[in-house]
């Protein structure tokens, strides 16, 4: 009786005090299980209580908005269920390490779209199969504005940041540092209209605000649940983009090893075909168990399934560029174009031809995410033996690239090349535009064919860059294009000063050039 009595009192202490897994008598053998939920799980209190009954194991789940961003607190949770543990396992790899895990059901990462944004899309396209490309490349021009969860806080934000970076670099393998090197996602970004801290919290947003964006991207079951109410105005359009999307597998981790036996238990029923059937059924997301028949509504091929990063730089890089949603700061370049005499002719028709794929004509996936975008500031340079002209314009349609495109067209071709004096003038207008906006971010692309005859020295340069203020000069970085007879040693000198780095546009095309360059700070 002594030991009856001293068992329940410790499982009515460690209940008290949050622990949870604890066998009463008179009858209530239930082991409960005190879980960490990420904050887009669902789990329908019937497959819950189902649980309870069939298994005697009781999950009291605790949502928390954080879960899949912090270390799991192992003395106040047994397990964690989450919809993507793979930030946890990336960037904290000591308090991750050796836990088990089973995926549960999977979702991909998808867009929603307003039926009419989608039918002008797909026109466009080839076969009318979108890609993360198209999207970014309608969220430049402002025709596509989207909500998306932050991904500094949300698993289907970060995984939709990963989806589009990975198409962005263009390889089809996990990203690497060098390919987040420069940010390829500012047209992407520059679309976005609505966002939230959590996947739930930004489908009620989108439902508050649906006169201010068009489309949607979080997981393909959030889309396909919203689709099913009388919420929308519109019902959205699923888009599962040809190039590849993230999946989330909802694993279930075994943060407790005390409690494995009671785990495995749990896990083994949850994957059960009727269970699976079930979980479909009520969040549609789509079973783990291949043995059972998919809703017709989840019979679209995933596709390529996207990898995710295995290098915590890279997913750092990605949210430092991508920067607080609900804040967007103006980017600006300044292109300095060299309009010596040397460049009449070909030169010359190959530097329009980059500025005109610049500007939307380049049809290909990476002219897609390196195009102007709307917001944008552009300020274009033309120089010979001094500046000749200058002209500068925020984007907001085809008409301020239009005009962009006359000031690159025009003539007037200098007899001189002032690399130095034209990279001074550079700098003192990103010193001015700093000076209005501090928070703008500023770059330098110099454009030369030849070696500097006028104008200032590179030492005189020199010394007029290191009098510039200290936010400039760390700031503001210079990315010349060696074309040409310029002299590259010179120009990798000026890009080494700077913090940028030279690109070579003799072994490829002055519009590869650009490319490579578009996006680095």
């Amino acid at each position: 009786m002594k030991r009856r009595a001293g068992l329940l009192a410790l499982c009515l202490a460690l209940l008290t005090a949050s622990l949870t897994a604890c066998s009463g008598d008179d009858g209530d053998d239930t082991v409960r299980l005190r879980v960490l939920a990420g904050p887009d799980l669902t789990v329908p209190a019937p497959v819950l209580a189902e649980l309870r009954d069939e298994t005697g194991i009781d999950l009291r789940l605790d949502h928390r908005p954080d879960a899949e961003t912090q270390t799991p607190d192992r003395d106040r949770y047994d397990l964690a269920w989450l919809s993507s543990d793979r930030f946890l396992r990336l960037t904290h790899k000591s308090a991750t390490r050796g836990l088990q895990r089973t995926p549960i059901m999977t979702s991909p990462v998808v867009i929603g779209l307003k039926p009419d944004v989608a039918r002008g899309l797909r026109a466009r396209v080839p076969g009318a199969r979108l890609t993360w490309a198209d999207i970014a490349d309608a969220a430049a021009t402002g025709t596509v504005r989207f909500g998306m969860a932050d991904p500094r806080h949300a698993g289907s934000g970060l995984a939709a940041l990963v989806g589009v970076a990975t198409a962005a670099a263009g390889t089809g393998a996990a990203l690497r540092p060098q390919d987040v090197s420069c940010d390829r996602l500012r047209g992407f970004r520059s679309g976005q209209t609505l966002t939230a801290d959590t996947g739930p919290a930004l489908v009620d947003s989108y439902v508050d605000h649906q006169d201010e964006a068009n489309a949607l991207i979080t997981y393909e079951s959030d889309l396909l649940a919203l689709n099913a109410t009388d919420r929308l105005d519109d019902r959205l359009e699923i888009v599962r983009p040809e190039d590849g999307m993230v999946l989330a597998d909802f694993p279930l981790l075994l943060l407790n090893p005390a409690h494995r036996t009671a785990y495995d238990k749990v896990t083994q029923w949850l994957r059960r075909d009727s269970v699976q059937r079930q979980l479909m059924r009520d969040t549609l997301r789509r079973p783990v168990n291949t043995a059972v028949t998919r809703d017709p509504r989840l019979r679209e091929p995933v596709g390529n399934a996207l990898f995710y990063p295995d290098r915590p730089a890279v997913v750092e890089t990605l949210l430092a560029d991508y920067g607080d949603p609900g804040r967007r700061t103006t980017s600006q370049v300044v292109f300095l174009l060299d309009f010596s005499g040397s460049m009449r002719g070909a030169r010359m028709a190959a530097l329009r031809r980059a500025f005109a794929g610049l500007s939307g004509a380049d049809p290909s996936a990476s002219g897609k995410f390196t195009r102007f975008y709307r917001g944008e500031r552009l300020t274009v340079v033309r120089f010979g033996g001094r500046v000749l002209e200058e002209k500068t314009v925020t984007v907001t349609g085809p008409k301020d690239l239009t005009a962009l495109a006359g000031t690159v067209a025009r003539g007037g071709y200098g007899d001189a090349t002032a690399v130095w004096s034209a990279l001074d003038h550079g700098y003192r207008t990103a010193a001015r535009e700093r000076a209005a906006d501090p928070d703008r971010s500023v770059s330098l692309v110099l454009m030369t064919d030849g070696e500097n005859n006028a104008g200032l020295s590179y030492a005189e340069f020199v010394r007029r860059h290191k009098a510039l203020p200290p936010g400039v000069r760390a700031a503001v970085h210079t990315y010349p294009v060696h074309f040409g007879e310029a002299d590259a040693r010179e120009l990798r000198r000026a890009a080494a000063r700077t913090g940028g780095r030279m690109v070579d546009a003799a072994g490829s095309s002055l519009s590869e050039a650009f490319k490579e360059i578009r996006g680095c700070h």
